[in-house]
């Protein structure tokens, strides 16, 4: 709202990394504000009850491609669970699962010669297996709540598809939970769709930084305080030519929510 008040174009598609997808069909005009924050909520508990904490980790892994990661995944495994489960920018990976596995995967991936491979401060291991009975249980309460089709076109993290019907929509966002998140195909169909600049909204500049690795055509931006949504126009009117006051006229822009 922020955005359209101080006179910034209508995004032409939008996403949300994990948890940030919820916070992009708010913007969308698909799932209300009060539902949104009810269905977060309860979705954190049910992640957390179905894996406890201390049984569960996360890790990423930097500088090695994704069939590597996969690969060393399966042999890190042994007879627990550990997935890529976030696939975020080329070289960067997020694997998931039990937590001896995950620790299992960072020492083989040192081992491989990962530049980086270390452990996520988190409590559950999102996006993997371990989370199907979760999934499940969002999955019954997304039946009971009131969604809509996206006024504007929203690219889900696991099917990489910007969905209208309302069934569709609460599928996939049951279905991420225990699904990756395939963020580097989402940017690319994001930017098919004719986004060329790409605003990233909420503290922090984590999805500007990949979508700059992901597509170096793209320009991103983050807003985070006011200051960075005057540079957001600002940017955006140099770069297609437009008087500031004309910029909600000017070319497509993509907007990207805070991620999870």
């Amino acid at each position: 709202r922020a955005w359209r008040a101080a006179g910034g174009p209508e995004p032409t598609v939008l996403a949300g990394h994990s948890l940030g997808e919820y916070t992009a069909l708010v913007c969308a005009g698909s799932l209300g504000f009060a539902d949104a924050v009810a269905l977060t909520r309860a979705r954190g508990t049910w992640m957390q009850e179905a894996v406890p904490v201390g049984v569960g980790a996360m890790a990423a892994i930097l500088g090695l491609d994704d069939d590597r990661v996969r690969a060393l995944c399966r042999e890190g495994a042994g007879e627990q669970v550990v997935e890529a489960v976030n696939f975020n920018a080329p070289g960067q990976v997020v694997i998931a699962g039990h937590a001896q596995a995950v620790e299992r995967t960072i020492a083989l991936a040192r081992a491989a010669g990962a530049r980086r491979a270390l452990p996520l401060p988190v409590s559950v291991p999102a996006h993997c297996r371990l989370m199907a009975a979760a999934a499940r249980q969002l999955g019954e309460r997304l039946r009971e709540t009131d969604l809509r089709a996206p006024r504007i076109p929203v690219v889900q993290n696991a099917d990489v598809c910007a969905f209208e019907d309302p069934e569709d929509i609460r599928a996939a966002l049951a279905r991420q939970l225990d699904h990756p998140v395939r963020w580097v195909e989402g940017v690319q169909a994001m930017a098919a769709r004719g986004a060329r600049t790409v605003l990233e909204c909420g503290p922090g500049r984590v999805l500007t930084g990949l979508v700059r690795r992901i597509d170096r055509g793209l320009t991103s931006r983050c807003i985070e305080d006011p200051r960075g949504l005057e540079e957001a126009l600002a940017g955006l009117a140099t770069d297609t030519g437009s008087r500031v006051d004309d910029v909600g006229r000017a070319s497509p822009a993509l907007q990207i929510p805070r991620r999870g």
